[in-house]
């Protein structure tokens, strides 16, 4: 059997290679050629035209200052989350998108590296890192608490994928102590 974090970080690197082949819009800030890289091609575009990528293609070009990505900062959707999980009593859940726990991963890591290089200050990261924590730990306290008297299907449509993991582990656990402890396993 896999460990239950073995498990996860598969999860995390299977759900990440998906994301970053997801597409995305940018918008091209300096003309450019065309290229190819591995087996996609890129090609030619006029500075100000909008045009769909892969994910991480559009985060070489835009690290590259060729394009921007048309996205708007997650930090928001992070701190409306948390406060939407507060405002929540303790066997409710606000429901997640799908990929929240991947943008909000590459957003920190994003913001960290940031603050190293001095284009954000340390405390923006260190306060989005607090926030993430918090939002993470309300979601898992829920989720634990869930796992020992809801099924899947009156939490799945609001949790993420990897929080799926973590429910149906927990709810194993639960099962598998409480037949313990009532000698029936």
């Amino acid at each position: 059997m896999e460990t239950g974090e073995k498990v996860i970080s598969e999860l995390f690197m299977q759900r990440e290679r998906e994301f970053l082949l997801s597409p995305v819009r940018v918008m091209v800030k300096a003309s450019f050629d065309g290229m190819e890289v591995g087996d996609v091609e890129i090609g030619k575009m006029k500075q100000g035209e909008a045009v769909e990528l892969p994910r991480w293609v559009a985060e070489e070009l835009a690290e590259l200052n060729i394009a921007e990505i048309q996205e708007e900062a997650f930090e928001g959707e992070i701190f409306k989350a948390l406060t939407r999980e507060k405002m929540l009593g303790a066997p409710q859940l606000s429901p997640l998108h799908a990929n929240f726990y991947l943008r909000m991963r590459r957003r920190l890591a994003t913001i960290k590296a940031g603050s190293e290089a001095g284009k954000y200050r340390r405390e923006d990261y260190e306060k989005l890192k607090s926030t993430c924590y918090d939002l993470i730990g309300r979601r898992l306290s829920k989720l634990l608490s869930m796992s020992s008297s809801a099924s899947l299907q009156t939490v799945g449509d609001k949790i993420t994928p990897e929080e799926r993991v973590f429910f149906t582990t927990s709810r194993s656990f639960s099962d598998e102590w409480k037949g313990a402890l009532l000698g029936e396993s």
